[in-house]
């Protein structure tokens, strides 16, 4: 495994314990206010120096992991359903139902995805649940194309043919047969998606449209910092470099594991 991969994996260690834990593994309370140490700069006791109210900017970059995290999985995983569905009925059936589903995907990749999502939260207020659910449903054409294509790949092999003639209901090899054979494309977009939700849903937050303001969330961190760069720069550096080495950590994790389910599916 390449030393790049095992940094990689690493991080989303570190992240997805800093998730769980949350402020438990924080040196102290995120919501601890102290106004007469406001803007402090990294020392022994505040690594990270403090914010605006005085709070422990590592300790709030801890406890904000989970509300960093939970949303781009979300988003993942619901774009995977959804697009997993929709993309093996329109590469298998093809037809009718294909032209439909295609349509659909095709007019949302016509929409500017982040501003659409921008001017639907802004009119009906915001808020980090509406964020997620308008972020699902913007990737998940993404998701249907990605499966469509690995579908029409696999349609025309033999594998396919022989279930058919066997008369195995399309349910059951779509699910059993093809599926399992589209996993490592699956895996390594899964991956990707969380990355983009990862930094959408930090852009949202940063604009106010997604986590609340009293609320510890990288997002939420980068905007309160910019206007203080000058006063505690780690502030801002911190929250920043968190969202980067997060994405660029998920994308490298997952071409690795694309790489290795696909070798193991060639090998068999």
């Amino acid at each position: 495994m390449p030393l790049l991969v095992w940094f990689a994996l690493a991080v989303l260690v570190i992240v997805v314990v800093c998730a769980v834990f949350g402020a438990a593994v924080a040196p102290s309370d995120p919501n601890k206010q102290d106004l007469l140490r406001t803007f402090e700069t990294p020392s022994m006791e505040h690594l990270l120096g403090t914010d605006d109210f005085g709070r422990d900017v590592l300790s709030r970059l801890i406890a904000g992991t989970r509300t960093a995290v939970l949303g781009p999985l979300l988003i993942a995983l619901g774009a995977m359903l959804i697009g997993n569905i929709l993309g093996l009925l329109a590469g298998y059936r093809r037809g009718r139902t294909d032209s439909l589903i295609m349509r659909w995907v095709d007019l949302m990749y016509a929409l500017p995805g982040l501003l659409v999502a921008i001017v639907v939260a802004g009119v009906l207020g915001g808020g980090y649940f509406l964020a997620v659910a308008l972020l699902i449903v913007l990737y998940s054409p993404y998701d249907t194309r990605i499966v469509r294509g690995a579908t029409l790949e696999q349609r025309p092999r033999p594998y396919v043919e022989a279930a058919v003639a066997l008369g195995l209901p399309p349910r059951q090899i779509m699910a059993r047969h093809i599926y399992p054979n589209l996993l490592p494309v699956i895996v390594a977009n899964t991956f990707l998606t969380f990355a983009f939700a990862l930094v959408s849903l930090s852009a949202l937050s940063f604009l106010g449209l997604g986590a609340a303001p009293e609320q510890a969330d990288w997002g939420r961190m980068l905007a309160d910092s910019r206007t203080h760069l000058f006063d505690n720069a780690a502030w801002a550096i911190a929250s920043g470099a968190a969202i980067v080495l997060t994405a660029a950590s998920t994308n490298l994790v997952g071409d690795w594991l694309y790489e290795l389910l696909s070798n193991r599916g060639r090998a068999r």
